[in-house]
Parts: structure tokens; C-alpha cells; sequence
């Protein structure tokens, strides 16, 4: 299959999900943020990549401790195929992570599964290259799954608990429901859904909010 037809199957793929209707009630809106393609790295990688005794630069504040910060690097795939200027976000991690759109990992050559942040076992190999060295992992490129983010307080005025899957209907944009949302509850963490730009895309959401259905 060529690339544009797999673009074209992700699309499709992508509106199937906005057909459902469902009832939304307004005390259940969820702020919605859309994820970019971006990298987390552990400390030996990123010395490798930026030099010796290299700390990373905040440039700014994300919910639960983490930061974008002003690094950048280079993600190339299989044949070479290469996505510039992709923001590496801190603090460091003990696994070195690349999280990409779907459409990213056709760019890229590569078969990225679907996962949530951490779980990296069989995912996919690529190449990281930053200023002052590269680094290839065997492992580690996914494409993340959506999740909505969630304090301990906003867990019990939804009624949802860490882990529960939920859906999420949007009325604006194009409309329509994803399902198979977890929900991710944490004291670090402010009320936010997670969904990567192909979603966004798909569903024609900018700055909207979404209704959690249980």
C-alpha cells in the first residue's frame, strides 16, 4: 500500500469513531489539549545527544512536574525518512520515549503501536540525532493513546476511578464520540483529556471541550 492510501485508511479510520450520538450534560465538559509529536529522554541519552553533564532548558510548564523544554531533536525512521525539530519534553526518565501521530509513524517508515506513556516493550526502533551525537532504540517510538487526566477530586465528582475507560463525545467541529478513553487519575494531575493531532484533525477540534460519557 502506498503512503497516501495508509494516510487516507488512518483518516477513515479516524472518522468511523465520530458516528456515535450520545446525550452530553454540561457539568461534564472535559478540557480537551492536543498532543504534538514529542520525545522524553533519560539522562544517558541525553548526554549522548547534547554533551556531557548536558540538563535540559525549560522553555514551559505541563501539568504533573513535566515541561517543554527549549531542546529539540531529530527523529528519522526506516530509508532515512526524518521528522526536524521535534521537542523534547523534561524532566529526564529513566526509558528514553518517542511519542508520534499515526501519521507521523507512516512518515516515518515505521510500524508505532498504539500505547499509553510507559509501555514500550516490542514497540518501534528509530533513530533520535541532536547536536552533538545520535542515538538508535530498539525500542521506544509509540503512537499515544488517547486519555483524559484527572486529580483525585475530579475523579469523585465524575464518578470515575484510575483506569476506568470512558467515552468522550464532541459537539463541536465535525461532532462525534471517541471511545476506549482510560482515565488516568493522579494528585499532580489537572482535569485534561490527551488526544494527538490526527484526532484533532479527524474531529475538527482547536480549543474545544469534550463530554465524558461513562
Amino acid at each position: 500500500m502506498q503512503e497516501q492510501e495508509l494516510v487516507n485508511a488512518i483518516a477513515k479510520l479516524v472518522v468511523e469513531q465520530l458516528k456515535n450520538v450520545d446525550v452530553c450534560d454540561p457539568k461534564d465538559r472535559i478540557p480537551v489539549g492536543i498532543s504534538a509529536r514529542h520525545v522524553h529522554l533519560s539522562q544517558a541519552d541525553l548526554e549522548t545527544l547534547f554533551g556531557k553533564g548536558y540538563e535540559l532548558h525549560k522553555k514551559k510548564d505541563l501539568m504533573g512536574g513535566q515541561y517543554a523544554a527549549q531542546e529539540c531533536v531529530t527523529i528519522i525512521g526506516t530509508k532515512l525518512r526524518a521528522i526536524e525539530n521535534v521537542r523534547v519534553l523534561g524532566p529526564v526518565r529513566k526509558q528514553t520515549q518517542v511519542e508520534v501521530s499515526a501519521t507521523d509513524a507512516v512518515r516515518l517508515g515505521v510500524k508505532a503501536p498504539v500505547r499509553l506513556s510507559g509501555d514500550l516493550a516490542g514497540s518501534a526502533p528509530v533513530t533520535l540525532v541532536g547536536p552533538k551525537g545520535a542515538i538508535y532504540l530498539k525500542e521506544g517510538c509509540i503512537v499515544a493513546k488517547r486519555h483524559i487526566h484527572m486529580s483525585p477530586e475530579d475523579a469523585a465528582r465524575f464518578g470515575v476511578v484510575d483506569k476506568q475507560v470512558v467515552k468522550v463525545r464532541f459537539e463541536s467541529g465535525r461532532g462525534g464520540t471517541l471511545e476506549d478513553v482510560p482515565v488516568r487519575v493522579d494528585p499532580s494531575f489537572d482535569l485534561e483529556m490527551h488526544i494527538d493531532t490526527d484526532e484533532a484533525n479527524g474531529l475538527g477540534i482547536a480549543k474545544d471541550m469534550g463530554y465524558l460519557i461513562k
